[in-house]
């Protein structure tokens, strides 16, 4: 191999492992950021409860595109990452470059354990913000279905409090006719037994007025006389009037 094709297959492996330990560096900065997101997405949910949840329905969805935005540019890197060190297999195996072999697989190996390393923490955190997702989705479906549950049962609660205020009512409306229909009957009863008392009194009056003829003789002349009388006053009262009258005018 020329000296001069050795110096270009020394800079070409110099820029892989330049882009190589670029895109280590990026990872390994934007695998912090994913961590530290994912870390606080989990406190969020940890916390979780409808207030909280309210409050942070608007930044929650922030953060999800966020994260999925993340993961996209993540996985873009390790893509990246991945065909340039496939790129420097393909270079140790380039006839010429032998005599460094050794050196170059050691430093291949090298950024290949780095991508593994990075690929299974990416997959890792990765795996962990979805069950958070998953489980925060399963959180929220069973408080709403809750929360509409304890709704209806509020609704049905206050239909059941209006109907038995209702029937309540009726009820007192019941009472009241009842007892106005005892007071009726009780009034007729009386009133029933009070003509039977003086009907019999009547009888009893008759009975002793024709078992005693002479009483009621008496009776009766008693009446006459009394009739006698007072047309015997009327008479002397009026000639009495009459006397005055002449002996005023006169």
């Amino acid at each position: 191999m020329s000296t001069t094709n050795m110096a270009t297959s020394s800079n070409y492996w110099e820029d892989l492992r330049k882009q190589a330990r670029q895109l280590e560096n990026e990872l390994d900065l934007k695998l912090v950021s994913f961590s530290k997101l994912c870390t606080s997405y989990s406190s969020s949910s940890s916390n979780w409860d409808q207030r909280k949840r309210d409050s942070r329905s608007d930044s929650g969805s922030t953060q999800d595109k966020m994260l999925l935005a993340m993961t996209t540019e993540l996985e873009q890197l390790l893509v990246n990452l991945t065909s340039v060190n496939d790129k420097m297999a393909e270079y140790t195996n380039t006839p010429g470059v032998s005599s460094h072999n050794a050196a170059l697989m050691h430093t291949l190996q090298r950024h290949r354990d780095i991508l593994q390393d990075y690929t299974h923490e990416f997959h890792k955190t990765k795996s962990n913000f979805f069950s958070l997702r998953e489980r925060e989705d399963l959180l929220g479906s069973v408080h709403r279905d809750i929360e509409s549950y304890k709704s209806s049962s509020g609704v049905n609660n206050r239909k059941t409090e209006l109907l038995l205020k209702e029937h309540e009512h009726f009820r007192n409306s019941d009472r009241l006719i009842d007892n106005a229909i005892s007071i009726a009957m009780a009034t007729k009863e009386n009133i029933t037994f009070q003509r039977g008392m003086l009907k019999s009194i009547q009888t009893r009056v008759t009975t002793l007025a024709n078992r005693f003829p002479a009483i009621n003789s008496l009776i009766q002349r008693i009446n006459l006389r009394k009739r006698r009388d007072s047309l015997i006053l009327g008479g002397v009262i009026g000639v009495c009037t009459i006397l005055l009258l002449l002996y005023t005018f006169h």
